[in-house]
């Protein structure tokens, strides 16, 4: 199984956005920070569970367990629903993409639990502004 923690940051919201994602188990210890442009919080949050769900797909994992500390992300997940014509979108892919394993956890956890993801997330963010 991978355990897959996701993050996002966004310096004012909208602003200057980033994600971190944090892939543990199965042989594999994998860090992903990355710059994702001008946006706001929710659709960076979205965009790290779509990517990290990507990576995990590479990766072959038949069983996956996503944590983040994003309540809409979680509970959007869950229900298979949003309000927000704009989360929409990434709804819809990362059901796709989450449909593709065998196993399909996703779990929120408090910021406490969350700090790896977040701090790549924060990483991606001052990376850009040098």
């Amino acid at each position: 199984m991978l355990e897959v923690n996701i993050d996002a940051a966004s310096a004012g919201n909208p602003g200057p956005s980033g994600i971190g994602i944090f892939i543990k188990g199965e042989g594999q210890h994998i860090q992903i920070s990355e710059y994702i442009g001008q946006t706001n919080n929710h659709i960076a949050e979205f965009t790290a569970l779509v990517r990290g769900l990507e990576e995990a797909q590479k990766l072959g994992s038949n069983i996956v367990s996503v944590r983040s500390d994003s309540k809409i992300v979680v509970a959007s997940m869950e229900k298979e629903y949003v309000k927000n014509e704009e989360f929409k979108p990434y709804l819809e892919q990362a059901l796709t993409l989450a449909r593709s394993f065998d196993l399909f956890f996703i779990k929120w956890v408090p910021d406490t639990q969350n700090k790896a993801a977040d701090a790549l997330a924060r990483n991606a963010i001052q990376k850009e502004k040098k």
